[in-house]
């Protein structure tokens, strides 16, 4: 086996899952996932740990392209006109996640590098899913407006999360000191200079978008810049998520040819994709679920938890529509993309560490549960506040 034919049998296997899944109902993505699970370790190893590593420039680039997707979604003006409730909101469900998470893992595990990491990860919430319900059963109303701004700030949010709790936990994990230096300065440090690098080459992006007449000069210029960006990243240590959403967001608000850009990337990255969550799924490893189990499950229903109780909470504070405040939870349980992207990051930056194959496998094996179970709760949810319009 060389990288070419293991990640052209994942990219032809993935896509037969994701069809498979999509005539049961299910997102594509759980078909991607259970793909990886048969080709990686758990299966037939034919994509081992030594494919996965050279093909990691792969996922890299995947994440920068889904993060840039997530910048997109932050237009100003959108964000303006959806008011205060869905920023009151975002916040307190992503950290209603984190919150309920980090407790029961500590509880759990009695080691906090863990649980902050875990408790980081469930924060997020996967747009892509949320928003194809929202698109399927043509839904309008307070509900679905303020469901698509929440999603849309829950990962920036997330990403932030991240990065203080990562931090924290390299701290304990290396048995340093803990100084105010290391847990708070240098994250909120490594966010500003992410958001910066971002902003800057987004200013040469749209530049760039500016001169091109063609979409075959327009896809090589996007291209470019996001491998840059993740490359650059990378190599100050810094977040490429957040690199490439700021990345995203500059282009949204400030170039005039933004939705060209963005369909311009979504005709080219499917393939990506679809590679990334089957190679994700690749690295599951089905000998560990005995082992995390019991705290498998926890994650799975305190997250659940901690995102409709905090949603809830956000929509009373911010004084949102009661439709809102009822139902708002059951749209943000579906989770995949970045939070698989994460777990990943975190198997990079905790190398040697039994951190990145537990956050991968709790990960992957509940993400399957919360791909199947977060787009009916969403349907359930714009049925409830009758804003879903049945054709």
């Amino acid at each position: 086996m060389n990288p070419f034919i293991s990640l052209g049998i994942a990219l032809i296997v993935g896509i037969l899952f994701g069809k498979l899944m999509n005539k049961l109902k299910v997102p594509a993505v759980a078909g991607y996932i259970i793909a990886g699970l048969l080709l990686g370790k758990s299966g037939f190893n034919l994509v081992n740990a030594s494919m996965i590593e050279k093909l990691s420039f792969l996922s890299d680039f995947a994440l920068g392209i889904i993060a840039f997707n997530i910048g997109s979604e932050l237009e100003f003006s959108v964000m303006k006109k959806l008011g205060k409730p869905i920023f009151v909101i975002a916040f307190f469900e992503a950290f209603g996640a984190f919150l309920f998470v980090t407790g029961i893992t500590y509880l759990f595990t009695k080691n906090i590098s863990t649980a902050l990491i875990l408790g980081a990860v469930s924060s997020a919430t996967a747009p892509a899913a949320t928003v194809m319900v929202l698109r399927e059963y043509n839904a309008k109303g307070s509900l679905t407006s303020t469901l698509l701004g929440v999603v849309a700030v829950d990962d920036a949010i997330c990403l932030m999360i991240y990065a203080i709790a990562s931090s924290i936990a390299k701290v304990f994990i290396n048995h340093e000191a803990v100084t105010i230096d290391k847990i708070l300065l240098h994250p909120i440090m490594e966010i500003v200079l992410s958001i910066v690098v971002g902003m800057i080459l987004g200013i040469v992006l749209t530049y760039l978008i500016k001169i091109s007449k063609k979409d075959t000069e327009l896809l090589p210029f996007i291209v470019g810049t996001i491998i840059l960006l993740v490359g650059i990243a990378l190599k100050f240590n810094l977040s490429p998520l957040l690199c490439a959403m700021s990345l995203g967001i500059i282009v949204v608000n400030i170039s005039t040819h933004s939705r060209r850009v963005f369909s311009s990337i979504e005709s080219f990255s499917p393939p990506i994709i679809a590679a990334f969550f089957t190679l994700a799924g690749s690295r599951l490893d089905i000998s560990l679920l005995p082992q995390i189990g019991v705290l498998g499950v926890a994650y799975l229903i305190f997250r659940i938890l901690g995102k409709i109780l905090g949603a809830s909470l956000g929509g009373i504070l911010s004084n949102a529509p009661t439709v809102v405040k009822k139902y708002i939870g059951l749209g943000l349980l579906s989770q995949v993309g970045v939070a698989v992207g994460l777990a990943i990051v975190v198997s990079r930056e905790f190398p040697g560490t039994e951190l990145g194959s537990l956050v991968i496998t709790i990960l992957l094996s509940t993400t399957i549960i919360t791909e199947i179970i977060g787009p009916l709760a969403t349907k359930s949810a714009i049925i409830k506040a009758k804003e879903a319009h049945l054709s």
